[in-house]
């Protein structure tokens, strides 16, 4: 038993030894496409499985040279991280439009860093060595700016206006107002005040996000990041938040109930179906879900 133990820990320590230092490591998968998973680079973007994407975007963007040459001089004082998936559609499309604004802006490789995340359920979002732990990672691509190590702001999932005119708000003066809001509230809270402090502020944020947050995936996805980031009870009060933001999509009770029920807390999971169920007595996935739920 000592040496199997022995043996044990060994490949544990080698596994994560590759992992640190591993560039552009690409993990295979049997029911889907490769993908890289970790810190990567463009030569791992520009390999076989990913060139196709990559480079048809890199080549397909045009840069405004006007904005370009605005942002050219101030960039280079910041340092930027980028999290991405090689699985994920938006990535697919903003990160070479990304790689292509640096390169015209002379941008130094040694301040940039991209790391790509998982799409497994055991790894929801997050690298080998949890690059994105305490960075709120819920959407891909995310792009963080930073300069004397200190976060200044990100661009979520996709511009709002367009990459250069968004990275020359940032870096010039800095009135740039990122997609997810909401997100970004919430999680100041909890990282500042606790489950608690969320509880405390769930009817303003209702109240002050009610016309602004124009999908309930928007903190259906947060939500399961916190979920498989262990931050159980974090995710429930954020799917709690979403039923009273979207209470006419029926999703967002289920979404509620199923974490309740798989975390243990049966009796909540059957209230809150059964309260929807007023609300939607012939929807089938609700009354589906009750009866799963009342059965285990």
């Amino acid at each position: 038993m000592k040496k199997r133990s022995i043996s044990s820990i060994f490949v544990f320590f080698v596994l994560n030894l590759a992992y640190c230092q591993t560039l552009n490591l690409e993990m295979d998968s049997e029911t889907s496409e490769p993908f890289l998973l970790g810190k990567i680079d463009k030569s791992g973007l520009t390999a076989p499985n990913y060139n196709l994407w990559f480079s048809t975007a890199y080549d397909a963007y045009e840069p405004n040279n006007t904005i370009i040459d605005k942002l050219r001089p101030l960039l280079k004082d910041y340092q930027i991280t980028v999290f991405m998936g090689t699985w994920c559609g938006d990535s697919k499309q903003e990160v070479p439009r990304f790689y292509k604004i640096l390169e015209a802006c002379d941008f130094p490789k040694t301040q940039l860093t991209t790391v790509a995340v998982s799409r497994k359920p055991y790894m929801y979002k997050q690298s080998p060595n949890h690059e994105e732990a305490g960075l709120n990672i819920h959407r891909v691509p995310t792009f963080i700016f930073y300069k004397d190590r200190k976060e200044v702001n990100r661009i979520v999932e996709h511009p709002v206006e367009d990459l250069e005119s968004d990275m020359l708000q940032i870096v010039s003066d800095n009135a740039y107002q990122t997609n997810y809001m909401i997100v970004n509230e919430i999680h100041s809270i909890l990282k500042l005040d606790g489950i608690n402090g969320l509880k405390a502020s769930a009817e303003k944020l209702t109240k002050s996000y009610a016309e602004k947050v124009t999908s309930m995936h928007e903190l259906n996805t947060y939500g399961r990041v916190l979920y498989h980031n262990n931050h159980i009870d974090e995710a429930i009060e954020v799917f709690r938040l979403n039923t009273r933001l979207f209470p006419e999509i029926p999703n967002t009770y289920m979404s509620l109930a199923n974490t309740l029920g798989i975390s243990g807390r049966q009796s909540e999971s059957i209230e809150v179906l059964e309260n929807a169920l007023q609300r939607f007595p012939k929807n089938e996935d609700l009354i589906e879900n009750l009866d799963v739920i009342k059965s285990n």
